[in-house]
């Protein structure tokens, strides 16, 4: 019997086409494609390595691993300071906010505290305000008594931002002025206010 020589498959001969690859959908292909690719990138990759520093493909794998988990680690703690960071002023502002809501919450019960005072909003006016001897913002009040007798005064005045929105507030009081006489008194911010400030008279009453 004739024996046919055997030949070696050359290793350049291309992958036959079969009718399930051909039927496979295109993306799965793909994906299988590329797949193999980065598997034989990686293998490679680590081979190199391997070869050139004298360490198995194993070690530099390892060593890849424990690299990106170190980035990782890091990047983790880079995100946790900036979201302490970010808390630490969001608490900040919540205290300022809740410091300025008791101050007019104070200002406006003195006002409401004077049993049958009448409205003299009409008779404060507010001046610019300025800077104290304490760091803290100051306003000088100017008070006409307009009534047709002497009358005591109680008054909320409010600091507020550019935007109209309250910093604080606080109440002062005018002792018996007479009819037709005007007083000035200078009413205080209970703490320090930054950016541009200005004052109100939320409100007046006299007695």
């Amino acid at each position: 019997m004739d024996r046919q020589p055997l030949t070696r498959a050359s290793a350049l001969t291309p992958p036959r086409v079969t009718a399930q690859d051909l039927d496979a959908p295109p993306l799965r292909r793909q994906r299988h494609v590329v797949a193999g690719v980065l598997a034989v990138a990686v293998a490679g990759a680590a081979a190199l390595a391997g070869c050139s520093s004298g360490q198995s493909a194993s070690s530099v794998a390892s060593s890849a691993a424990a690299a990106v988990e170190k980035g990782a680690s890091a990047a983790a703690s880079a995100a946790s300071a900036l979201a302490s960071v970010a808390g630490g002023a969001g608490s900040a502002i919540a205290s300022a906010e809740a410091q300025a809501s008791a101050a007019v919450s104070a200002a406006s019960s003195a006002v409401a505290g004077i049993k049958g005072g009448l409205d003299a909003k009409g008779d404060v006016t507010a001046g610019a305000v300025t800077t104290g001897s304490d760091g803290k913002p100051q306003v000088q009040l100017t008070v006409t008594n307009h009534g047709q007798q002497s009358y005591r005064y109680v008054i909320q005045l409010n600091f507020t931002d550019g935007s109209g929105n309250v910093l604080d507030a606080t109440a002062v009081t005018v002792q018996d002025l007479a009819v037709g006489q005007s007083t000035q008194v200078t009413a205080h911010a209970h703490r320090d206010l930054s950016g541009t400030v200005k004052a109100e008279v939320a409100n007046a009453v006299r007695y």
